[in-house]
């Protein structure tokens, strides 16, 4: 069991990514509901981005997607982004949009198609390469709807071909994240359906290639705290993108669905290393549905991420452990709840405290006025978006 020095340390370290186009309209295949006040460009996110930062402490960086954020001067951006006191983060590859993309991107039975997907993944590292990002994530919406549309296996050929093409031009400490997902946009098939796939093409890829795992790209049931801590022990879970889920791919705040899950998955981070010094794993999160306030949204999945973090923190280990030699099943469960119905939120307004950060950052935006401002401000031009 961490004491209280010791979950205020990790608290110092553990930084929440935050997604730039959370921060856009977004919403469903049904509909994108706009609000007021929304940006209309990368520098506005970038701004709305760095308004989480400043009321949780814990959100340093903001991960971009190609093209949503293009701008003309990636130096200027990611100059822009310091003054405000956060960095250009994971860069995001964009191959569901184009119309060329119909039948897939990387895994495209028309050669040209795959090159044209491939230069857009070297474009994103010619970015990385400007901003100083660490990581490219890829996830593909490639696959099939009926059988017999393609060779399932062929397509696994292309995919591994169009992924070493690109893996051969990271350079430095850049990563590849490989990203899954069980289904949706394609109903029959997925290319990258689950841990396992992507486990097996970063295997083959080599060390800088690791494995992205949303929480919310599951089937319902599926134990994802098992697929974490794998992945941690054979060192291959380069992120996280945190969201939360009833169905499927719902994008909600993180922890709204089941803050118990989100526990046992930290959990699993802790005991195989995730939180240590040094740790590979990228902490980012995916929530950006279409009805909640943006930036108050991101407050509370990172507040979400951190009391989960701390429960997690507080499980004693050498108790756990005694009951696990011993067989006593009940005491074993009984150790890991007495840590997740452990009330740490007077832990955390304590910590906020002692970092200069307002005891309640949800409470504290809300009285800053920023939403009216931006509303007030923002007026006219076009408000981003998922570009759907």
């Amino acid at each position: 069991m961490a004491s209280k020095a010791d979950v205020k340390k990790v608290l110092d370290r553990l930084q929440i990514e935050t997604p730039s186009w959370a921060y856009g309209n977004s919403g469903t295949r049904f509909k994108v509901f706009g609000q007021p006040g929304v940006p209309r460009d990368p520098y506005e996110k970038v701004a709305d981005a760095a308004q989480v930062h400043k009321y949780t402490g814990a959100a340093h960086s903001v991960a971009l997607h190609i093209p949503w954020d293009k701008v003309a001067d990636y130096a200027d951006f990611a100059r822009h982004a310091k003054e405000l006191g956060v960095v250009l983060g994971t860069i995001n590859s964009n191959t569901f949009q184009d119309d060329d993309y119909k039948l897939g991107s990387v895994c495209h039975p028309d050669k040209k198609i795959r090159e044209k997907a491939v230069r857009h993944l070297l474009e994103c590292i010619e970015i990385m390469n400007i901003t100083g990002s660490q990581d490219l994530k890829l996830w593909f919406a490639d696959g099939t709807n009926y059988p017999g549309q393609d060779s399932i296996s062929g397509r696994q050929d292309r995919l591994s071909e169009s992924l070493h093409e690109t893996y051969k031009h990271l350079t430095g400490n850049q990563r590849m994240l490989v990203e899954y997902k069980f289904f949706e946009p394609s109903f029959y098939t997925t290319d990258i359906p689950d841990w396992g796939t992507s486990y097996a093409h970063c295997l083959q890829l080599g060390e800088r290639a690791m494995v992205c795992v949303d929480t919310g790209h599951h089937a319902p049931g599926t134990n994802i705290e098992f697929i974490v801590a794998f992945l941690l022990r054979a060192k291959k879970l380069g992120a996280f993108d945190f969201n939360s889920r009833f169905y499927a791919d719902d994008d909600l705040i993180v922890g709204a669905a089941d803050p118990f899950q989100l526990f046992r998955i930290l959990h699993e981070v802790n005991v195989n290393g995730g939180f240590d010094v040094g740790t590979p794993v990228s902490f980012v999160l995916d929530q950006c549905h279409n009805i909640e306030a943006k930036i108050p949204g991101q407050i509370r999945s990172i507040l979400n991420v951190q009391e989960a973090a701390a429960k997690a923190l507080l499980v004693d280990h050498a108790a756990l452990k005694a009951a696990q030699v011993e067989g006593d099943v009940l005491e074993a469960n009984a150790v890991l709840m007495d840590a997740y119905n452990t009330d740490v939120r007077p832990l955390l307004e304590e910590w906020r405290t002692e970092k200069g950060i307002d005891p309640n950052p949800m409470k504290a935006f809300k009285a800053s006025g920023y939403l009216k401002k931006i509303a007030d401000e923002r007026v006219g031009g076009n408000q981003a978006g998922w570009g759907a």
